[in-house]
Protein backbone atom coordinates (compact mmCIF):
# COMPACT_ATOMS: atom_id res chain seq x y z
CA UNK A 1 0.00 0.00 0.00
CA UNK A 2 1.05 3.23 -0.91
CA UNK A 3 1.38 6.40 1.68
CA UNK A 4 0.77 10.42 0.59
CA UNK A 5 2.35 12.65 3.09
CA UNK A 6 0.89 16.21 2.86
CA UNK A 7 3.92 18.31 3.68
CA UNK A 8 3.45 21.70 1.61
CA UNK A 9 2.04 24.23 4.59
CA UNK A 10 4.15 27.19 5.47
CA UNK A 11 3.42 26.50 9.32
CA UNK A 12 2.57 30.72 9.69
CA UNK A 13 1.59 29.85 13.16
CA UNK A 14 4.79 28.26 14.20
CA UNK A 15 7.01 31.00 13.61
CA UNK A 16 9.36 31.62 14.72
CA UNK A 17 10.34 27.61 13.93
CA UNK A 18 9.28 28.26 10.42
CA UNK A 19 11.00 31.15 9.61
CA UNK A 20 14.28 29.10 7.60
CA UNK A 21 12.26 25.54 7.08
CA UNK A 22 9.07 24.04 6.08
CA UNK A 23 6.58 23.32 8.83
CA UNK A 24 7.00 19.46 8.53
CA UNK A 25 11.50 20.10 8.89
CA UNK A 26 10.67 21.71 12.24
CA UNK A 27 12.55 19.23 14.56
CA UNK A 28 10.60 17.22 17.40
CA UNK A 29 12.39 15.29 19.79
CA UNK A 30 15.85 15.69 17.57
CA UNK A 31 14.34 14.88 14.20
CA UNK A 32 12.00 16.40 11.85
CA UNK A 33 8.35 16.12 12.28
CA UNK A 34 8.34 14.13 8.19
CA UNK A 35 10.62 11.52 9.69
CA UNK A 36 8.47 10.49 12.30
CA UNK A 37 5.25 10.17 9.75
CA UNK A 38 7.83 8.50 7.46
CA UNK A 39 8.86 6.03 9.94
CA UNK A 40 5.38 5.71 11.05
CA UNK A 41 4.35 4.37 7.60
CA UNK A 42 7.37 2.39 6.41
CA UNK A 43 6.66 0.51 9.95
CA UNK A 44 2.77 0.22 8.69
CA UNK A 45 3.59 -1.56 5.32
CA UNK A 46 4.18 1.28 3.08
CA UNK A 47 5.88 0.54 -0.20
CA UNK A 48 6.16 4.19 -1.77
CA UNK A 49 5.90 7.55 0.27
CA UNK A 50 4.60 10.16 -2.59
CA UNK A 51 4.68 13.68 -0.52
CA UNK A 52 3.42 16.64 -1.49
CA UNK A 53 5.32 19.63 -0.93
CA UNK A 54 5.22 23.71 -1.46
CA UNK A 55 6.63 26.22 0.76
CA UNK A 56 10.54 25.76 0.65
CA UNK A 57 10.19 22.85 -1.03
CA UNK A 58 14.23 21.97 -1.58
CA UNK A 59 14.63 21.78 2.47
CA UNK A 60 12.99 18.61 2.24
CA UNK A 61 13.58 17.36 -1.35
CA UNK A 62 17.37 17.52 -0.62
CA UNK A 63 17.21 15.94 2.88
CA UNK A 64 15.39 12.90 1.93
CA UNK A 65 16.18 12.69 -1.42
CA UNK A 66 14.39 9.78 -3.21
CA UNK A 67 14.38 7.02 -0.81
CA UNK A 68 13.61 6.40 3.11
CA UNK A 69 14.71 3.49 4.90
CA UNK A 70 14.56 1.67 0.90
CA UNK A 71 11.23 3.36 0.62
CA UNK A 72 11.28 5.24 -2.93
CA UNK A 73 9.84 8.79 -2.66
CA UNK A 74 7.50 10.33 -5.32
CA UNK A 75 7.51 14.31 -4.94
CA UNK A 76 3.87 16.29 -5.76
CA UNK A 77 4.48 19.66 -5.81
CA UNK A 78 1.02 21.51 -4.36
CA UNK A 79 1.51 25.45 -5.94
CA UNK A 80 -1.18 27.33 -4.12
CA UNK A 81 -2.49 26.47 -0.68
CA UNK A 82 -6.19 25.63 -1.23
CA UNK A 83 -7.02 22.83 1.35
CA UNK A 84 -6.54 19.37 1.67
CA UNK A 85 -8.85 17.71 -1.28
CA UNK A 86 -6.71 20.27 -3.20
CA UNK A 87 -3.35 19.00 -2.37
CA UNK A 88 -4.52 15.35 -2.45
CA UNK A 89 -5.43 15.49 -6.29
CA UNK A 90 -1.57 16.82 -6.98
CA UNK A 91 -0.83 12.89 -6.54
CA UNK A 92 -3.82 11.50 -8.43
CA UNK A 93 -1.14 10.57 -11.30
CA UNK A 94 0.82 8.77 -8.92
CA UNK A 95 -1.96 6.55 -6.84
CA UNK A 96 -3.89 3.95 -8.60
CA UNK A 97 -4.82 1.57 -5.68
CA UNK A 98 -5.80 2.14 -2.11
CA UNK A 99 -3.44 4.61 0.32
CA UNK A 100 -2.69 5.67 3.40
CA UNK A 101 -2.73 9.55 3.78
CA UNK A 102 -1.42 11.50 6.95
CA UNK A 103 -0.90 15.12 7.63
CA UNK A 104 2.79 16.06 7.73
CA UNK A 105 2.06 18.01 10.72
CA UNK A 106 1.10 15.43 13.22
CA UNK A 107 2.57 12.76 15.39
CA UNK A 108 1.13 10.13 16.27
CA UNK A 109 1.23 6.84 19.14
CA UNK A 110 -1.88 5.64 18.37
CA UNK A 111 -3.53 2.30 16.93
CA UNK A 112 -2.96 3.50 13.45
CA UNK A 113 -2.84 -0.14 12.21
CA UNK A 114 -6.14 -0.58 13.10
CA UNK A 115 -7.26 2.09 9.97
CA UNK A 116 -4.82 -0.07 7.70
CA UNK A 117 -6.32 -3.41 9.04
CA UNK A 118 -9.67 -2.17 8.17
CA UNK A 119 -9.45 -0.58 5.04
CA UNK A 120 -8.02 -4.02 3.67
CA UNK A 121 -9.99 -6.34 5.45
CA UNK A 122 -13.62 -5.04 5.01
CA UNK A 123 -12.69 -3.21 1.74
CA UNK A 124 -13.76 0.62 3.21
CA UNK A 125 -13.45 3.22 0.19
CA UNK A 126 -12.24 4.97 3.23
CA UNK A 127 -11.29 4.60 6.97
CA UNK A 128 -9.60 7.32 9.49
CA UNK A 129 -8.85 7.96 13.13
CA UNK A 130 -10.84 10.02 14.93
CA UNK A 131 -10.70 10.98 18.58
CA UNK A 132 -13.68 12.72 21.05
CA UNK A 133 -12.65 16.12 21.98
CA UNK A 134 -14.46 18.73 24.50
CA UNK A 135 -17.38 19.95 22.79
CA UNK A 136 -16.07 23.50 23.16
CA UNK A 137 -12.96 22.29 20.83
CA UNK A 138 -14.58 20.50 18.07
CA UNK A 139 -15.35 23.56 16.11
CA UNK A 140 -11.87 23.97 15.18
CA UNK A 141 -11.47 20.23 13.31
CA UNK A 142 -13.21 18.58 10.38
CA UNK A 143 -16.24 16.84 12.80
CA UNK A 144 -17.95 13.48 11.95
CA UNK A 145 -20.77 11.85 13.04
CA UNK A 146 -21.17 7.58 12.87
CA UNK A 147 -23.87 5.29 12.88
CA UNK A 148 -23.99 2.26 15.99
CA UNK A 149 -21.75 0.24 13.42
CA UNK A 150 -19.03 2.87 13.10
CA UNK A 151 -19.96 4.12 9.75
CA UNK A 152 -19.84 7.90 8.92
CA UNK A 153 -22.82 9.25 8.65
CA UNK A 154 -21.46 12.96 8.04
CA UNK A 155 -18.81 15.19 7.98
CA UNK A 156 -18.68 18.74 8.39
CA UNK A 157 -15.44 20.94 8.63
CA UNK A 158 -15.14 22.88 11.31
CA UNK A 159 -18.58 23.76 12.38
CA UNK A 160 -20.23 26.31 14.66
CA UNK A 161 -22.78 24.01 15.73
CA UNK A 162 -20.97 20.80 15.70
CA UNK A 163 -22.68 17.45 15.28
CA UNK A 164 -20.63 15.91 17.81
CA UNK A 165 -17.44 15.79 19.24
CA UNK A 166 -15.93 13.73 17.12
CA UNK A 167 -13.20 14.06 15.01
CA UNK A 168 -10.93 13.24 12.49
CA UNK A 169 -6.58 13.02 13.72
CA UNK A 170 -5.07 13.07 10.40
CA UNK A 171 -4.81 9.79 9.38
CA UNK A 172 -6.78 8.39 6.51
CA UNK A 173 -7.07 5.12 3.92
CA UNK A 174 -8.64 5.87 0.93
CA UNK A 175 -9.86 3.85 -2.00
CA UNK A 176 -8.96 5.87 -5.03
CA UNK A 177 -12.86 7.00 -5.49
CA UNK A 178 -11.56 9.97 -3.44
CA UNK A 179 -10.08 11.36 -6.41
CA UNK A 180 -12.82 11.97 -8.12
CA UNK A 181 -14.86 13.18 -5.19
CA UNK A 182 -11.91 15.73 -5.06
CA UNK A 183 -12.74 16.95 -8.50
CA UNK A 184 -16.40 17.74 -7.18
CA UNK A 185 -15.26 19.53 -4.26
CA UNK A 186 -16.39 23.31 -4.57
CA UNK A 187 -14.06 25.95 -2.41
CA UNK A 188 -15.81 26.34 1.44
CA UNK A 189 -16.46 29.80 2.89
CA UNK A 190 -12.82 29.75 4.03
CA UNK A 191 -12.48 30.27 0.29
CA UNK A 192 -10.79 25.93 0.28
CA UNK A 193 -11.13 22.75 -1.12
CA UNK A 194 -11.93 20.64 2.12
CA UNK A 195 -11.06 16.73 2.90
CA UNK A 196 -14.41 16.70 4.65
CA UNK A 197 -16.49 17.68 1.63
CA UNK A 198 -15.21 15.50 -0.47
CA UNK A 199 -15.70 12.66 2.27
CA UNK A 200 -19.53 13.53 2.76
CA UNK A 201 -19.75 13.27 -1.70
CA UNK A 202 -18.40 10.01 -0.93
CA UNK A 203 -21.01 8.64 1.99
CA UNK A 204 -23.81 10.72 -0.65
CA UNK A 205 -22.88 8.09 -3.24
CA UNK A 206 -23.67 5.22 -0.92
CA UNK A 207 -19.40 4.51 0.07
CA UNK A 208 -18.56 3.20 3.00
CA UNK A 209 -16.66 5.28 5.39
CA UNK A 210 -15.37 3.85 8.85
CA UNK A 211 -14.33 5.33 11.53
CA UNK A 212 -11.81 3.57 14.14
CA UNK A 213 -11.22 5.35 17.61
CA UNK A 214 -8.11 6.75 18.72
CA UNK A 215 -6.18 4.90 21.27
CA UNK A 216 -2.91 6.29 22.61
CA UNK A 217 -2.79 9.87 21.50
CA UNK A 218 -1.61 12.43 18.75
CA UNK A 219 -0.56 16.20 18.45
CA UNK A 220 -1.36 18.10 15.65
CA UNK A 221 2.36 20.73 15.79
CA UNK A 222 0.24 24.08 14.91
CA UNK A 223 2.13 26.05 17.82
CA UNK A 224 5.20 25.93 19.06
CA UNK A 225 3.42 24.98 22.32
CA UNK A 226 1.96 21.77 20.36
CA UNK A 227 5.77 20.80 19.86
CA UNK A 228 6.61 21.19 23.65
CA UNK A 229 3.11 19.25 24.25
CA UNK A 230 4.63 16.43 21.69
CA UNK A 231 8.52 16.16 22.69
CA UNK A 232 7.01 15.43 26.48
CA UNK A 233 4.68 12.89 25.33
CA UNK A 234 7.36 11.24 23.40
CA UNK A 235 9.89 11.41 26.55
CA UNK A 236 6.89 10.00 28.42
CA UNK A 237 6.88 6.96 25.92
CA UNK A 238 10.20 6.70 26.37
CA UNK A 239 10.90 6.64 29.50
CA UNK A 240 7.88 3.77 29.66
CA UNK A 241 9.68 2.00 27.40
CA UNK A 242 12.62 1.80 29.47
Amino acid sequence: MQAVVLAAGEGTRLRPLTEDKPKGMVEVDGKPILTHCFEQLVELGADGLVVVVGYRKQDIIEHYGDEFEGVPITYAHQREQKGLAHALLNVEEHVDEDFMLMLGDNIFQANLEDVVRRQQEERADAAFLVEEVDWDDASRYGVCDTNQYGEVTDVVEKPDDPPSNLVMTGFYTFSPAIFHACHLVQPSNRGEYEISEAIDLLIQSGRTIDAIGLEGWRVDVGYPEDREEAEERLAEAEDAVA
